[in-house]
């Protein structure tokens, strides 16, 4: 079953173009991550980016259903380049490797994503395993 039109997430592929996007944001410094993100990320997942809706890159898709019935289509991986704080999806939990999260760097964690405030508050060879983590099934995106 669908979810009533009421729910159905926002957040669905455009056909905008994520380098464009990126190149379109306001600060140089956050183009900039942009960039960096978008050659990480595919560098990691091997897929190519997609847009989903006015902010968010993703990579690869994946169905999910709720024990309600409900069910969609989301991004297994991905980022949203906030004007305060990058959000970054489809990463493991801790428990799926700690020994990652202890080596990372500067971030906080959500319920659905981690945040940093920049890449240079990372370490990026440990955010691109974490990448990897999550995409091969270590419980990041679907």
């Amino acid at each position: 079953m669908r979810m009533p039109a009421e729910k159905q997430p926002t957040t669905a592929p455009t056909g905008a173009d994520p380098l464009e996007y990126v190149r379109t944001l306001e600060a140089p410094r956050r183009r900039a991550h942009g960039e960096l993100l978008l050659e990480l990320y595919g560098r990691a997942t091997g897929e190519p980016p997609v847009m989903w809706g006015e902010s968010m890159v993703g990579y690869g898709s994946c169905d999910y259903t709720y024990a309600s019935g409900w069910s969609g289509t989301v991004f297994r991986a991905g980022f949203r380049p906030g004007r305060a704080k990058i959000s970054l999806y489809g990463l493991p939990s801790h428990e799926a490797a700690p020994e990652l999260w202890e080596k990372l760097g500067k971030h906080s964690r959500g319920a659905s994503c981690t945040y940093i405030n920049k890449p240079e508050d990372i370490d990026l060879d440990v955010l691109t395993q974490l990448i990897r983590v999550g995409w091969e099934g270590g419980d990041g995106g679907c």
